[in-house]
């Protein structure tokens, strides 16, 4: 479904990613894990067009993917940003409707807008509130459904456990399922290796700019280096 090839991408003249290749197949998710800086959030980012790319090649579903996040957007990706990013003063029901933004398919807009709601019943329940006044997990599940509006074949989820309590995480990483679930593919990039690696089918490892490792997410788990480095014990499992 998506492949990318040797990508390098530059932020003046630090060099932040170095010849990335990654796949990822439809109905899958693949999670990329890598400390801070490493260059995840760069790499969703180029995907998503919102950085150009220097060298390399973007393609999706056989075409070459547009350094346009419109376009982007229209082609059936969509990202969901690190810091949930929604419209803070209006209303839980308008951000939704803005992820339907580039759609004209009024009757199937309001048929997805129920089942985000089902989805997530928190925000049906707070459809008129000021998304602003939302606790941190009510915003990233009002993120990821505003999200799911725009109707993606490929979901590109970015840190979505960052800064929730524990028991709100688990609740994000059984969404993250549910939305496989509904014939989504997703792209997870995720400072919570054990919780990322527990629901991804693959894995790659991004360390300053570079893939150095890439399996099942389960190979990847039980690797002692992976243990050691990001799962804080080498006695963990997955």
């Amino acid at each position: 479904m998506l492949k990318v090839d040797n990508l390098h991408v530059y932020y003046g003249g630090i060099h932040a990613l170095k010849g990335v290749s990654i796949d990822i197949n439809s109905g899958e998710i693949v999670t990329i894990i890598g400390a801070n800086g490493a260059g995840k959030s760069t790499l969703l980012n180029a995907v998503s067009g919102f950085l150009k790319y220097k060298e390399g090649k973007i393609t999706y579903k056989g075409e070459n993917l547009p350094s346009n996040p419109s376009k982007v957007v229209k082609d059936g990706i969509c990202q969901v940003p690190e810091g949930r990013l929604v419209f803070a003063n209006l209303s839980v029901k308008d951000n939704l409707y803005l992820g339907a933004y580039l759609r004209n398919d009024n009757k199937k807009i309001k048929e997805d807008l129920e089942k985000v709601y089902t989805l997530f019943p928190r925000l049906k329940e707070r459809e008129n509130q000021i998304a602003g006044t939302l606790s941190g997990g009510e915003q990233q599940m009002l993120a990821m459904g505003r999200g799911l509006m725009s109707n993606p074949d490929l979901m590109l989820l970015d840190e979505p456990s960052l800064g929730l309590a524990p028991l709100l995480v688990q609740t994000v990483f059984d969404i993250i399922v549910d939305i496989r679930k509904m014939g989504k593919t997703i792209l997870l990039v995720e400072q919570n290796a054990y919780k990322a690696l527990s629901v991804a089918d693959r894995a790659y490892v991004l360390e300053q700019g570079k893939i150095t490792m890439k399996g099942s997410a389960k190979e990847i788990a039980e690797n002692p280096n992976i243990k050691s480095a990001y799962l804080g014990t080498a006695k963990q499992k997955i």
